[in-house]
């Protein structure tokens, strides 16, 4: 578990210096690799680029182009970056945007310091962070959007008992060693369900892996 805490990097993306270099401080002091720091959108994107972090953790708000932006723009050129915001805003207009342009969570920066070393590590692996409350709104939103008619595209695709499980406890946040301990399965094993399960339903990652869940109303019992 050392090893793969100790690999996680980081770029803290904030327009307020004391605050961005306090944040990088207190993150390097607890054990994280802060390789970059960046006051704007346009400067987080290039630098992102440059030096490929781990998890983006950034505010929404920075000057004249917008966050939401610099999240699409990073995603685009580096996918399986993990973008966690963490703003002072906690308007749903801004927590839904972020979300629909790829951010995997959203804090509030009254956060305090442990939350916030949780929050990235978690990211890190996968797994949307929310801030108390705004976990309720965006789960409220996946529904909302998946009850709206679509187009048929053919058969869903079908799960066995033991992959819905699985699906179900990572979409709560437990990790697959967690998810073993519950289920009495090895870590691999469950490993093993995550992935096949990730290419029945041609996903990428975890964090689309609990979108689908949410949609599917898996995270209800």
């Amino acid at each position: 578990m050392t090893e793969e805490l100790d690999e996680i990097t980081v770029m803290v993306v904030d327009d307020h210096p004391i605050w961005r270099e306090g944040v990088a401080r207190d993150l390097t002091e607890r054990g994280l690799s802060v390789v970059a720091t960046a006051p704007d959108a346009e400067a987080a994107v290039r630098i992102a680029l440059a030096t490929r972090p781990r998890v983006v953790l950034m505010d929404l708000h920075l000057g004249a182009t917008s966050g939401v932006r610099a999240i699409e723009g990073m995603l685009e050129k580096l996918p399986g970056t993990r973008i966690l915001v963490l703003s002072a805003s906690g308007e749903h207009t801004d927590v839904l945007e972020a979300v629909k342009a790829g951010a995997t969570g959203y804090l509030l920066k009254s956060a305090g310091a442990d939350e916030l070393l949780a929050a990235v590590r978690r990211t890190a692996d996968g797994f949307p962070v929310f801030t108390p409350g705004l976990a309720g709104l965006v789960l409220g939103e996946y529904r909302r959007l998946a009850s709206e008619p679509e187009g048929a595209d053919g058969a869903a695709p079908v799960l066995t008992e033991r992959e819905t499980e699985v699906l179900r406890l990572v979409a709560k946040g437990l990790t697959a060693r967690q998810i073993g301990e519950r289920l009495v399965l090895s870590h691999r094993t469950v490993e093993s369900h995550v992935q096949n399960t990730l290419r029945k339903l041609q996903l990428h990652n975890r964090v689309q892996l609990v979108r689908y869940a949410i949609e599917q109303g898996l995270t209800d019992g």
